[in-house]
């Protein structure tokens, strides 16, 4: 039985068959205007249509499912407290450090790819941004359902909060029908999610000829520092941030730890999932790193589902690089906006390979960009989906050294590696 060609693959031969078609159609006279580009356009917007359609059922089951999931309260206690506050300073400190980077390195300043604003995304008119006190002072929805329907996700998200935090007021046998409910509208939507993901050599190539035809090899500066900058600062976060909260917290040295970790990372690195990794990183945990099964078993599932640094900085960054191809000069305030609901945002990305790819639409809505320039990063986001996974579980292993310590743990990683 032959085995299917693995899906980054079929996108890295996609995007160079973008490059040839698209090259090719512009040396032969192709405009924005022409038949063959509407085609390109048609189908490079369908497929986005289709990230942005799962986007509110996919995060608001999610987020019940996290936080409804985690039962009584009683059960989960001081423990859950110290684990939702290290999730919540680790995201901050990322996007922080995403935001660092990106107005330093200015990748999408001067960009050729700004030449499709008018044409290759569609013609779509760019929105003001939000003020800060706007945005706070919507938080709360009026109204849910329409919170849902206007594709609202600052207060679809908070909504989901509250509602799976007082869902474990109930009696068990209630709350369990309320989390298998919403487990079962997320396990649909991450069948959906999947198949539309299948899409994506077809979306790539289209996006990428259409940007091909419009801007040439020029684009290509502006996307290569623009990976660049992603990869400084998931490395920095990586190498520099996380290691210091663990040698800090819990006096482990960081590179024993992580090579006790290192079969979860290269598994992480690998699967671009760390859902996928979710039992090796509970195994290396335990049985390498010397994680107590009790924090190890709550603190890990919980971080694979709603801990995701690597991709909170990655959408900062991905963010204010198309804000720059643009043209928008973001100010202070609306950063500050970016930085808020990108770490919220980060709270329902699926822990799948793309999933932030679909939570990036969240963002982009959020400080008035089209959903459709996610087709500017699309073609380059394999290998930084498998770095920010890394990352990703990095960060839930360090969480577990750390909430295990403040439990008056001792970690033993085994001498035996």
């Amino acid at each position: 039985m032959s085995r299917r060609m693995a899906l980054h693959w079929q996108i890295l031969i996609a995007m160079v068959l973008g490059i040839i078609v698209g090259i090719g159609a512009r040396n032969l006279g192709f405009d924005m205007s022409s038949a063959f580009v509407f085609m390109l356009r048609l189908g490079a917007d369908i497929f986005l249509k289709l990230l942005s359609m799962i986007v509110v059922p996919l995060v608001f089951s999610s987020v019940i499912v996290s936080v409804a999931g985690i039962g009584d309260a009683a059960h989960v206690g001081r423990m859950g407290g110290k684990t939702g506050a290290y999730y919540l300073i680790t995201s901050f400190l990322a996007v922080v450090t995403g935001l660092l980077i990106v107005n330093l390195i200015n990748p999408g300043v001067g960009s050729e790819i700004a030449k499709i604003a008018g044409g290759g995304l569609g013609g779509h008119s760019i929105q003001t941004p939000e003020s800060l006190w706007t945005v706070l002072s919507r938080i709360v929805p009026r109204n849910p359902v329409e919170a849902l329907a206007n594709f609202d996700m600052i207060s679809s998200i908070f909504f989901a909060i509250v509602f799976g935090i007082f869902a474990n007021f109930l009696k068990p046998r209630r709350r369990v029908l309320i989390v298998d409910i919403a487990d079962g509208i997320f396990e649909i939507m991450m069948h959906m999610a999947r198949f539309i993901i299948k899409l994506a050599p077809i979306g790539v190539f289209c996006l990428v000829s259409k940007l091909m035809i419009a801007t040439g090899f020029l684009a290509f500066k502006s996307l290569g520092l623009y990976v660049i900058t992603v990869m400084i600062g998931l490395i920095f976060h990586f190498c520099i941030t996380l290691p210091f909260i663990l040698w800090v917290r819990t006096g482990v040295s960081p590179i024993r730890f992580a090579k006790a970790m290192s079969p979860a990372l290269l598994t992480a690195f690998s699967t671009a999932s760390s859902a996928a990794t979710l039992s090796m990183t509970m195994e290396c945990a335990k049985d390498r790193a010397g994680v107590s099964d009790k924090v190890s078993s709550f603190v890990l599932p919980m971080g694979a589902t709603v801990n995701m640094d690597g991709t909170a900085l990655y959408e900062c960054v991905a963010v204010m690089f198309i804000a720059q191809v643009y043209g928008i000069d973001l100010s202070f305030t609306q950063q500050i906006i970016v930085v808020f609901t990108t770490v919220l945002a980060s709270i329902g990305t699926a822990a799948v390979p793309h999933a932030g790819l679909v939570m990036m639409v969240i963002v982009l809505n959020a400080v008035g960009l089209p959903a459709e320039a996610t087709g500017i990063i699309l073609a380059v986001d394999r290998v930084l989906d498998m770095t920010r996974t890394m990352t990703n579980v990095w960060s839930d292993s360090v969480g577990a050294a750390v909430i295990a310590a403040a439990e008056g743990e001792r970690i033993k990683i085994s001498t035996v590696l």
